[in-house]
């Protein structure tokens, strides 16, 4: 048997292994794989959410991601906040928001945001942009 041969059937071996596996075998297979984002260091998960860890208290992003909100003209429908962490549902016409703000510690908070378009597809742009936009609110305040 050729090298080609052994090579092939190695890789249909492993790719029929990795199909057999469970979801969150995959994804924690899959976790590490963030790429940066080329707008003021914004990352991405593996489901192109968009997150971004700053050196501010929570109660000063929830502020500034409420006025870059209006700003953008984004749609706040549900506000949930309980110790450390808070969680905003907003909307535009075609978009439905997700941002979770959490307390890493007392002056630094973690932002996620997720925009999706339907079922399937995320608006990584729009993500960012609500990001961006929050950051540069604390920053002009400070």
């Amino acid at each position: 048997m050729s090298k080609l041969t052994k090579s092939f059937f190695k890789l249909a071996a492993f790719l029929c292994l990795i199909l057999t596996l469970p979801g969150c075998v995959l994804l924690g297979l899959a976790v590490p794989a963030t790429v940066s984002g080329s707008a003021a260091g914004v990352d991405y998960t593996f489901t192109n959410i968009a997150y971004k860890t700053i050196s501010y208290p929570v109660a000063d992003v929830e502020a500034a991601l409420f006025k870059a909100l209006r700003k953008m003209d984004i749609k706040t429908l549900k506000l949930k906040a309980e110790d450390g962490k808070v969680s905003v549902t907003a909307v535009t016409a075609q978009l439905d928001v997700y941002i979770d703000l959490e307390r890493v510690t007392p002056t630094v908070t973690s932002i996620k945001v997720n925009a999706k378009k339907g079922l399937f597809f995320k608006d990584k742009a729009t993500a960012t942009e609500i990001i961006v936009q929050t950051v540069k609110n604390i920053e002009v305040k400070k």
